[in-house]
C-alpha cells in the first residue's frame, strides 16, 4: 500500500518590523555609513550584509530573523543606499568596508555576532570572517560569489549571455561592436565618464542586465529598483569599479586560498541550483573546500533572495544560528 508523501510547508518571512534605532557612522574618511538596528536590543546580535557591491538595504531584509531573538544590524556599505556621498568610489575597496564593519562592531559594543549576506554579500562575509575570525560566531551565506575572472568572464562577457539572450542585447546595446570584446571595460571607462547622459544609460543597462537574471522568471521577475536611474548609478558604478580591480583582493581566488583560517566556524550556504548571477559551481567549490559547512541546494531557485526556496532556507538558517 502506497502511502502519500507530504511535505514539510515551506517558511516564509518574519512579519515586518520597524528599527529601534538607525543613524549615520562617520568613517576615518569621507564617507557616512547608514545603519539601523531592529528586534531585540538585548538579543543574539547579527550583522547583514547586502549585496552589489553596490546594492543598499531594505525592510525584507530585516525579516530573514525572529525578532524575539536576534538583535539585528544593517548597514548600506560606502556610496550606497543611504550612506553618504552616493555612488562615491573613494577609499571604496573591499578592505575599506572591512574596516567599517569592525568599527559598527565596536560601535554597537558587540563582541562576536553572526554574519548574513548574499550574493557579494557572501565575498564580503567571507573576506571578513577570514581576516576577522575571532569576531564571527556563525555565517549563513547566499548564492556563493568568490569574485573570481571565472566568474565574472561567465556573467559579463560569455556564459549568462547564453541562457538570457534577450536581456542580453539590451545589455550590450549601449556598447560599440569594435569594444565588446572586454564589456566590463567598455563600461568601465563611461560609468566614470564625464558625459552625464552616458553614465545614466549605461548604469540603467548594467543594473537592469542583473534584475532580469536574479530570478528563475527571468525579465519579467525584475525587480523594479535595477531600472531607477538613481539605485542603477551606484550599484553600476561601484559593481563595475570592484570587479575591473578583481575585489582589491592581493591575488586571485584568494578566498579560497585562505579558506583554512574559518574552518571552526559553523557555515549554512543556501545556493539556488538555476542561480544565473553566481553559478552552483561556485558554492560546490566552497563547500568542497569546508565540507563541514552545510550547503543547501534549492531546486527551484535561482539568485533572488526573495524566491520562495530561498526564503524556507535563510530562515531555517537563523533558526539553525540562534540554537548554536
Amino acid at each position: 500500500m502506497a502511502f502519500p508523501v507530504t511535505e514539510t510547508p515551506r517558511r516564509e518571512l518574519y512579519p515586518e518590523l520597524e528599527p529601534f534605532a538607525s543613524g549615520w557612522m562617520q568613517t576615518d574618511s569621507v564617507h557616512e555609513i547608514y545603519f539601523e538596528e531592529c528586534g531585540n536590543p538585548q538579543g543574539q546580535p547579527v550583522l547583514v550584509l547586502h549585496g552589489g557591491p553596490g546594492g543598499a538595504v531594505n525592510p525584507a531584509m530585516r525579516r530573514y530573523f525572529d525578532p524575539a531573538i536576534y538583535r539585528i544590524i544593517l548597514f548600506d556599505q560606502r556610496g550606497c543606499g543611504k550612506s553618504r556621498p552616493n555612488a562615491s568610489l573613494e577609499d571604496n575597496t573591499t578592505w575599506t568596508l572591512i574596516e567599517d564593519i569592525e568599527r559598527l562592531r565596536e560601535r554597537c559594543g558587540i563582541d562576536r555576532w553572526t554574519v548574513f549576506g548574499g550574493s557579494w554579500g557572501s565575498t564580503l562575509s567571507l573576506a571578513y570572517a577570514i581576516t576577522h575570525p575571532e569576531r564571527v560566531k556563525a555565517l549563513i551565506l547566499r548564492g556563493i560569489f568568490l569574485l573570481t575572472k571565472k566568474e565574472l568572464h561567465w556573467f559579463y562577457q560569455d556564459g549568462a549571455s547564453m541562457i538570457f539572450p534577450d536581456a542580453w542585447e539590451r545589455f550590450i546595446a549601449p556598447i560599440p561592436e569594435d569594444e565588446r570584446h572586454d564589456l566590463m571595460g567598455a563600461y568601465y571607462r563611461r560609468l566614470i565618464g564625464e558625459d552625464a547622459a552616458e553614465r545614466e544609460r549605461c548604469a540603467v543597462a548594467w543594473s537592469s542586465w542583473e534584475g532580469d537574471t536574479v530570478s528563475v522568471e527571468g525579465p519579467a521577475g525584475r525587480p523594479e529598483k535595477f531600472a531607477e536611474p538613481e539605485f542603477a548609478l551606484a550599484f553600476a558604478r561601484i559593481e563595475c569599479w570592484y570587479f575591473t580591480n578583481g575585489g582589491f583582493f592581493p591575488e586571485e581566488n584568494w578566498l579560497l586560498k585562505n579558506i583554512g583560517r574559518i574552518r571552526h566556524i559553523p557555515i549554512w550556504i543556501a545556493q539556488g541550483r538555476f542561480d544565473v548571477v553566481t553559478p552552483i559551481a561556485s558554492a560546490w567549490a566552497l563547500h568542497r573546500a569546508l565540507p563541514e559547512a552545510r550547503l543547501d541546494v534549492v531546486r527551484d531557485a535561482g539568485h533572488a533572495s526573495s524566491e520562495p526556496g530561498i526564503v524556507d532556507s535563510l530562515v531555517r538558517a537563523t533558526d539553525w544560528a540562534a540554537d548554536l
